[in-house]
């Protein structure tokens, strides 16, 4: 039987105000958590600047290699908001004023008393065949181009996008995580450790150390699509902490 390989992915944060430290990036790490709960693994996470050049040979690049590539921040109607144009270049095509994102804006704005004026229509500009993105929050929408999700920076617009994008793609089969708690230093159990893992090649093994006071410890984490095969691994591991 042909082993089911699950699809592959990227995250893109994108923003100087992440790189400078001034605004704390929760989205990486709500996409790679979620990602993988759906069986989606993530191969690389990545932040970069604010810079068109940066952002088209990014995209350009791990859209080659990923199923999937998630890119958040610089799609709203300031000037430094460079992603949609960024991307549109990356895949050679033109940046259109959408007509049905101009509608869903029109219709938004209309309903709040306010003027759907010239920064608020920017939103409007997709590159020309990409899929609209719903954003139920601020409507304005974000975009799938090929394999490449461009959504919002700002983190509940965000997650309210990816929560209609995961159901419409093909996911995989989520890993099972088992920790293992051990009291002692890792270094009491790492060439153990390291036999385990050449006996089980197929079982993700981390070893996490951590200080607690004087207190000296490591949580071993176990992953893998097969419970029986980390039952295994934990009985080993089990017997090895009972000889310390």
């Amino acid at each position: 039987m042909k082993k089911f390989k699950n699809p592959t992915a990227c995250v893109i944060i994108i923003g100087n105000e992440i790189l400078s430290g001034r605004t704390l990036d929760t989205n990486k790490q709500y996409l790679c958590k979620e990602l993988t709960l759906n069986g989606i693994e993530v191969i690389e996470a990545r932040v970069i600047k604010d810079d068109k050049k940066e952002i088209i040979n990014t995209v350009n690049e791990v859209r080659k290699k990923y199923n999937y590539v998630f890119t958040t921040g610089g799609i709203g109607p300031t000037h430094d908001d460079i992603t949609s144009i960024s991307i549109a270049e990356a895949f050679k095509v033109k940046l259109v004023k959408n007509k049905e994102a101009l509608k869903i804006l029109k219709k938004f704005y209309n309903l709040k008393n306010e003027t759907l004026n010239k920064a608020r229509q920017k939103m409007a500009l997709i590159p020309k065949g990409a899929e609209l993105l719903h954003n139920p929050v601020t409507k304005a929408a974000g975009f799938r181009i090929k394999n490449v999700y461009v959504m919002a920076g700002i983190p509940n617009i965000m997650i309210a996008m990816f929560k209609k994008v995961i159901k419409k793609i093909k996911r995989g089969i989520p890993e099972i995580s088992k920790t293992i708690l051990i009291n002692y230093p890792e270094s009491y159990i790492a060439e153990d450790l390291a036999l385990i893992q050449k006996k089980f090649s197929e079982i993700e093994i981390g070893s996490y150390p951590f200080i607690n006071g004087k207190k000296k410890g490591v949580n071993i984490v176990l992953r893998s699509k097969n419970l029986k095969q980390i039952n295994n691994v934990e009985k080993e591991i089990k017997k090895i902490i009972k000889s310390l």
